[in-house]
């Protein structure tokens, strides 16, 4: 009998024990995991956070799903891996042999490295424990200070204000994401954070924690102020848990190394989720997607395989469905600054207020928000912004995901020009 070991409980490997599981229904599965919590909703964590979902609804399956899984589950750290043995070991707790071992390892939060960062009341939201422990310390925190510039501290703000607590929020650059947003979006968020009672220090960075009785009382800037407070939240940024991989002599980059079907440079050792680095067939690059539906799509696909298929897996145009600030955003493509530097941007909001800027017209609105960013190449819509009224959401993701040519509505470039009208009978054209 077949044996596939799991190490990892979030969606890729989860998904790869329900499709080895359909595809094979004698076969014994293992999963191995540190927390014996089992599967739930990491991106639900948010939302628990605000108080806006009880913590049963972040419970993906029932223990009735789980039994007809036919799983057994091990719960401890896998200290080693042995490719020649096949064998993973757990240090005192002993050894476990495979027949196809997948690795979804997924990432961990990156820990603020400066002085009192060990202090009680310093907090981060890798997972479900961090979040019951974030809602137990506002209870009784009256001010915190949360660090990071991108979607996990903006879920960490929100989740502290709605819990009542004084938030000073730090960036350590002049606006907020601008990697991926634009000035005009950067600064539509703040303005709502700021509404909303939160006070933005830009450009500044925690120096010390500072603490008392080995508690959290103050953080000491950069900038030579102190910002007195009781919590300090983490949310500047993720690393990879290569480790187990790096050790066990696979081949690495920013991520773990495989081919199109998700097998690493060990032939029966495969990879998912965040941690995959996966080759594209038809590029050559290798990618790390980090978002939910792709590290589902990556674990079915490693399960294919890891049965004997031969199944590539086939990267899709990334959409990222998130609320920023109350704003119901959605991210489809290459809209960040890492896109070409031949693609032209193209913005427009909810007013006829219109500014010029270099490669980009933008708009902004005092009313509703209502905001349309593209990324148009020669002849194709590369990614798009998509922020507040959501109807152009879906035409857009079939526009881009398919690789439509777009030069018969060009002129959605000029100054002017009604662009969600122009998208619209554009997508009903092509449906007819």
């Amino acid at each position: 009998m077949t044996r596939y070991v799991i190490v990892g409980n979030g969606v890729a490997g989860v998904a790869a024990i329900s499709s080895l599981r359909a595809l094979e229904g004698s076969a014994e599965i293992v999963q191995v995991a540190e927390d014996a919590r089992g599967f739930y909703s990491r991106p639900g964590l948010a939302y628990y956070l605000t108080d806006e979902i009880p913590e049963k609804m972040l419970t993906i399956y029932t223990k009735d799903d789980w039994r007809k899984l036919k799983t057994r589950f091990v719960k401890g750290v896998v200290t080693t891996i042995n490719p020649q043995k096949h064998q993973v070991e757990f240090g005192a707790l002993g050894k476990l042999s495979y027949d196809r071992l997948l690795l979804a390892t997924g990432s961990t939060a990156v820990p603020a490295a400066v002085p009192g960062a060990a202090l009680q009341g310093v907090v981060k939201l890798d997972d479900f424990d961090d979040s019951r422990r974030i809602i137990s310390l506002a209870r009784r925190a009256k001010t915190a200070v949360v660090l990071g510039g991108g979607i996990i501290a903006l879920e960490l703000v929100e989740g502290l204000k709605a819990r009542g607590v004084k938030v000073h929020y730090f960036l350590r650059g002049k606006r907020y994401w601008p990697n991926v947003l634009d000035e005009a979006e950067s600064r539509l968020l703040e303005q709502r954070l700021a509404e909303d009672g939160v006070t933005l220090h830009f450009q500044t960075e925690a120096a010390e924690i500072l603490g008392k009785s080995g508690k959290v009382i103050a953080v000491r800037t950069t900038r030579g102020e102190t910002i007195r407070c009781e919590m300090v939240a983490v949310g500047i940024g993720v690393k990879l848990r290569l480790e187990l991989a790096k050790a066990a002599g696979l081949a690495t980059d920013k991520g773990i190394l495989t081919d199109e079907n998700m097998r690493t440079s060990q032939p029966d050792i495969f990879a998912a989720g965040d941690v995959a680095q996966v080759r594209d067939p038809v590029s050559g690059q290798a990618f790390i997607d980090t978002l939910w539906y792709p590290a589902r799509e990556k674990g079915r696909i490693a399960a294919l395989n890891m049965t004997g298929r031969k199944i590539p897996y086939q990267r899709k145009v990334s959409v990222n469905v998130l609320r920023l600030a109350g704003v119901m955003t959605t991210i489809i493509g290459a809209v960040g600054s890492g896109v070409d530097d031949d693609l032209v941007s193209v913005a427009r909001g909810s007013s006829e207020s219109w500014q010029q800027l270099p490669n980009t017209i933008a708009m902004e609105s005092n009313m509703d928000v209502n905001h349309v960013r593209l990324m148009i190449g020669e002849n194709t819509l590369l990614g798009a912004m998509v922020m507040g009224e959501q109807k152009l959401s879906l035409p857009l993701q079939e526009i881009i995901s398919s690789k439509v040519d777009i030069s018969s509505i060009r002129h959605l470039l000029h100054p002017g020009a009604p662009l969600g009208q122009i998208i619209m009978d554009f997508w009903e054209s092509l449906k007819s």
